[in-house]
């Protein structure tokens, strides 16, 4: 067994003067590839298990696509040992919860029990890896059920196209699988044979693909003698399999696009742009401009659009960074006859000031203040610290990001803000969407 051991303890939060709890956490690898992380916190008698598998919607074969968000499914529907449709019973017998997602970049599993039903939560999570029944009952079961979330979720859901990118990305990504949207294509899943759903599982959810995280109230050494017995003799079915970095051509004059939704009134002006990936340092800063646009009452367009001029019913600006590209989205929902044409103008003066002036020290202070809280508030949970181990080091390469993403937020200067912007959110690289009622399609016919 190939060991490597991390151990934090209390710390000050840099220059902010303001004390927070470190994550201790320990890191390991068992023989077979599955890295392991611990985190014990005694304070209360609950523990999360929870796997996470580098395979995500970008890893899917062309012309079969959803097949990630499927298996996020179909892997709740049972196994050797577990009877079928019973997963959900078991936990919810035993006093837990538990639940999965499915991104562009990986697929998630957890469950949160009371700390004495530690073992089962294992047992289970060994069970789904070391031997799942995938069956054409249980595909076709679940091809329904992704089938409703899909007109719940998407379909039907009021700007579900910018919500979920499937308005968005298609734009913006030529090349890379990011185009694709994770919850896929219906016609794709219908197509599939049940053997290409088993070569799916063999390829990709094997321990040296995965990461086990165990947060909450263990006994450390127990724990690792558990993890062993029930993880350490699950052989991979196939050789780690290695990505091809696909790189997209920059985009040097503005995309027009125009996209329809049945589930809106009011028509939305996108302003899209392609960013940096999850680990590069401008992924942060562009958080940073987020908050300075959209965050909250007092942020720049929501005063300026929505307070002052009445223009805008409300205004949006995020970052959407993934493990290899990211996005930002800006956007206005008009008030009245308003049009794309102002609120454009808008938007654009004041990206054109972050570009131009440096924001104030007051501004730049505020920032780092909102944004060690939410550092604060994201390891107050044992769910959501384990969330975060896993990510970070399945999608950063950086476990201790956990206690270190801090300092990035508070190294960021109002020089790196001016040149995030001006690298990034210019007209000629971006995607210009006009986002509208079904209804105008009728009349532009």
């Amino acid at each position: 067994m190939r060991k490597n051991y991390f151990l934090f303890t209390l710390a000050l939060l840099l220059n902010l003067g303001v004390f927070a709890q470190q994550v201790s956490f320990e890191e390991y690898d068992l023989d077979n590839g599955l890295h392991v992380i611990l985190h014990q916190d005694n304070s209360a008698p609950v523990v999360t298990t929870a796997v996470m598998y580098h395979i995500g919607a970008k890893d899917e074969a062309k012309g079969r696509s959803g097949f990630a968000h499927f298996f996020e499914h179909l892997l709740f529907e049972g196994t050797e040992n577990i009877e079928r449709g019973k997963w959900f019973d078991i936990v919810s017998a035993n006093g837990g919860s538990n639940n999965a997602n499915t991104t562009q970049d990986r697929t998630y599993y957890y469950e949160v029990f009371p700390s004495n039903s530690l073992e089962l939560g294992l047992w289970m999570e060994s069970e789904r890896m070391l031997h799942p029944i995938i069956n054409q009952i249980g595909v076709d079961t679940q091809n329904e059920v992704v089938k409703e979330e899909k007109r719940q979720r998407v379909d039907n859901a009021p700007y579900g196209k910018i919500i979920y990118r499937t308005g968005v990305n298609k734009y913006i990504f030529k090349k890379h699988p990011y185009k694709n949207s994770v919850i896929g294509s219906m016609e794709d899943l219908d197509a599939a044979k049940l053997s290409e759903f088993i070569d799916f599982n063999h390829k990709y959810y094997n321990p040296n693909n995965a990461v086990l995280v165990v947060a909450g109230d263990i006994d450390v050494d127990k724990t690792k003698k558990m993890i062993q017995d029930y993880f350490g003799s699950i052989p991979n079915h196939s050789e780690k399999f290695v990505r091809t970095k696909i790189i997209e051509d920059p985009i040097t004059e503005p995309i027009i696009a125009t996209e329809y939704d049945s589930n809106i009134q009011i028509p939305l002006k996108a302003l899209v742009y392609r960013t940096p990936g999850m680990k590069e340092r401008d992924s942060y800063v562009l958080n940073y401009i987020s908050t300075i646009l959209t965050g909250g009452k007092s942020s720049r367009l929501y005063k300026k659009m929505v307070d002052d001029k009445k223009i805008a019913l409300q205004v949006l600006a995020f970052a959407d960074a993934q493990e290899d590209y990211g996005t930002y989205i800006m956007g206005a929902l008009p008030l009245g006859d308003v049009t794309f044409e102002v609120l454009t103008k808008e938007m654009d003066e004041e990206i054109e000031k972050l570009q131009n002036e440096l924001i104030s020290d007051k501004e730049l202070q505020k920032l780092k203040n909102q944004f060690e809280n939410q550092f604060v508030n994201s390891n107050s949970s044992i769910q959501g610290i384990a969330n975060s181990l896993a990510r970070n080091y399945m999608l950063k390469g950086d476990t201790n990001l956990i206690n270190k993403e801090i300092e990035i937020y508070q190294s960021i200067t109002k020089e790196d803000i001016m040149r995030v912007a001006k690298t990034y959110l210019n007209k000629n690289q971006r995607l210009e969407l006009d986002y509208l009622p079904e209804s105008a399609k009728k009349d532009v016919k």
